[in-house]
């Protein structure tokens, strides 16, 4: 499944609107939603999507052990689809210092939340990006807000 331009509204109503001056995208876990939950539908609904998640930094616990605790969770999880990210790298092979895509989840305030450093906020940094790494970089993030909008609610 990839989502076109456009079809980020077809989910978006009960979503936070992104903010075009910010890199990172952000939405609150559904109460009642665990971390189990959250963690479950990220792996289901991104594996379906054709995304692999190969890495993930538990961030947090590395803090802990060095005396800091965090509030709560505090990690990152990297995806990638290649069939996306491909497009923008063909043209600007650069951009790879922005792969893989990476969805945080953390709390704050006792609550759980979904963070994405937003590809098209990252291609600003391309000179000159060209109209098929623009249109995968929204499609790109499109999906990844997809898999946080699904992961948020524990959807699978």
């Amino acid at each position: 499944m990839v989502l076109g331009l456009g079809s980020l509204s077809s989910f978006a109503a009960d979503l936070p609107p992104i903010d075009p001056d910010s890199a990172i995208y952000e939405v609150p876990v559904e109460s009642g939603v665990s971390y189990d939950d959250v963690m479950l539908s990220l792996k289901v609904v991104s594996e379906g999507m054709n995304f692999v998640n190969p890495a993930n930094f538990p961030l947090g616990e590395h803090m802990k052990a060095r005396g800091q605790a965090p509030e709560g969770v505090l990690e990152v999880h990297a995806y990638c689809n290649l069939g996306l990210g491909a497009e923008i790298m063909l043209d600007h092979p650069e951009f790879v210092v922005f792969a893989p895509c990476r969805i945080a989840i953390y709390q704050k305030q006792g609550r759980l939340y979904l963070g994405l450093d937003r590809p098209t906020f990252d291609l600003r940094s391309i000179k000159n990006p060209t109209a098929r790494a623009k249109n995968a970089a929204q499609s790109l993030e499109n999906a990844l807000i997809h898999i946080m909008d699904k992961a948020r609610k524990g959807d699978i």
